[in-house]
């Protein structure tokens, strides 16, 4: 791509930009968000068309007006949302060849043990022991991408575009995408890698191209890089600038924990939490930080243990009993638990304030509205209007209105499960800012998470849970990356 600019009712996405990918590699395409990545990949696999620059594969010139022309060239994308990509009701098969049972002429029957028989190939190829005659409804989510990714390979793709395609996988399922992705580039297939996870980028990618504001910044081989610098290229500031951590004064405990057991994956965990401190509970995938946060909150209920808030032993029901007293959760799945995708940041931000903002059983638009701004304005939501609806607002700034609806009650503990999942890097700094903000406030931070670096950079101390227990405590300043994964992986002290 040469010279690509695009804009849109005059203001510019892109400016100019350069990219140029080679077969056989592997190619992160990073920025924050905002930075133009989207765009020039809509333009890339023909959702767009640029107002200016050009296409060239192999120095043959492309016109790509739709997404058809883009994979006539070669040219495919896997989106982060791959139930959107595929058609749940069908088979592996039918998936995979998709296009050509919807493109095929004059076909009057159709071999369907030909088409099993081609999709094992397909499959095989990739490493994979699904069946071709399984419904894609009945696959997990890791095996729907590994479905999309076969798809490519009967398409004969050139060029291929992973959209996050982590985003949604555990650690396990991200190691066997890379095998496959390696698997891409040693069969001569160019892949763009776009990804907010800048560890999963030294681990796999070849070159790096970032982007800033609409322009290309910097593009180098992936060893010349390290992660302090590419965080320096796409926010044009420091990587300690990366982890702010505000001081704040820490008081006394404001919520215990002790033998709680729930399910299969609480099995006894014991913590507390002070005012002011932001307490990290790290683990791997299933290690149960997600079930600990929905008993604390009241959404799963407990079969033994003591939980105390503020000094008095508590048993929730219900979430409204955890928020009457004083615990708020910002959840891991935030589309579907943490926001309401399909109302406007207005009605997002006043839901749990409605009996405040209310008189008589009339809501007041004038204090909605009022609050609605005020939050938009301190935690820099970027959006249109209050009135925009919340489905329509990048990663980052929903999970800022996931946020900032608690902030006008009167919570004193905030439960943070994976809130940096799927945002960019500029967004993570103005998250974490306002995490520290409500540890300034006096307020107690569990902060629950699978990402080892944001732990050591934000928390006053670390807990590590390992199978549904508390196996090991740091102070910060303690730990390294390498102790947090060793107990997470179900170390044990006596071996050290």
């Amino acid at each position: 791509m040469r010279n690509v600019s695009k804009a849109f009712a005059g203001v510019p996405a892109l400016t100019n930009v350069d990219l140029h990918v080679r077969g056989g590699e592997i190619h992160a395409l990073l920025g924050a968000n905002g930075a133009g990545k989207s765009t020039l990949m809509k333009i890339l696999s023909g959702a767009y068309e640029a107002d200016v620059g050009m296409i060239a594969i192999t120095g043959n010139s492309f016109s790509l007006k739709t997404p058809a022309d883009a994979k006539a060239a070669g040219i495919h994308c896997v989106y982060q949302e791959v139930d959107t990509s595929l058609v749940p009701h069908l088979s592996v098969s039918e998936n995979i060849f998709l296009d050509r049972l919807a493109t095929s002429k004059g076909e009057a029957l159709l071999r369907w043990s030909k088409l099993h028989q081609e999709a094992e190939t397909v499959l095989k190829k990739l490493g994979l022991s699904i069946s071709p005659r399984a419904l894609v409804r009945d696959l997990a989510l890791s095996e729907k991408q590994l479905v999309l990714i076969a798809r490519l390979l009967a398409q004969e793709a050139k060029f291929v575009i992973l959209d996050e395609p982590t985003a949604p996988l555990s650690l396990e399922e991200a190691d066997k995408l890379f095998g496959i992705m390696k698997g891409l580039k040693e069969a001569g297939i160019g892949v763009i890698f776009i990804t907010h996870r800048l560890p999963e980028v030294f681990q796999v990618a070849d070159r790096i191209t970032i982007m800033r504001d609409g322009q290309r910044v910097v593009t180098e081989s992936t060893e010349k890089m390290d992660a302090a610098s590419v965080v320096q290229a796409m926010l044009g500031k420091s990587f300690e600038e990366e982890f702010p951590k505000l001081p704040a004064a820490i008081g006394e405990s404001i919520m215990t924990v002790h033998g709680l057991v729930a399910g299969s994956r609480v099995r006894g965990v014991d913590l507390e939490l002070r005012r002011g401190e932001i307490v990290a509970v790290v683990g791997l995938v299933g290690a149960g930080k997600t079930e600990l946060s929905r008993v604390l909150f009241g959404a799963d209920a407990f079969q033994d243990g003591t939980v105390t808030v503020k000094g008095r032993s508590v048993r929730f029901k219900t979430p409204s009993d955890a928020v009457q007293a004083g615990i708020a959760l910002i959840p891991e799945e935030r589309r579907k638990e943490g926001i309401l995708v399909r109302e406007s940041v207005l009605h997002n931000l006043s839901l749990p304030l409605l009996r405040s903002i209310s008189r008589l059983g009339f809501l007041s638009g004038g204090a909605e509205r009022g609050y609605a701004k005020s939050k938009v304005s301190e935690l820099g939501i970027k959006t249109t209007a209050v009135t925009q609806l919340t489905a329509y607002l990048s990663g980052g700034n929903q999970q800022k209105v996931a946020i900032g609806k608690w902030l006008g009650t009167d919570a004193d503990v905030f439960l943070f499960d994976e809130p940096t999942k799927g945002v960019d890097v500029g967004a993570k700094s103005d998250i974490f800012r306002i995490i520290g903000r409500l540890a300034q406030q006096g307020k107690g931070i569990l902060y629950l998470t699978c990402e080892f670096a944001e732990a050591l950079g934000l928390a006053d101390r670390i807990l590590v849970m390992c199978d549904g227990v508390i196996v090991k405590s740091f102070a910060r300043g303690e730990a390294t990356q390498e102790d947090l994964l060793y107990y997470a992986s179900a170390g044990r002290e006596e071996l050290v």
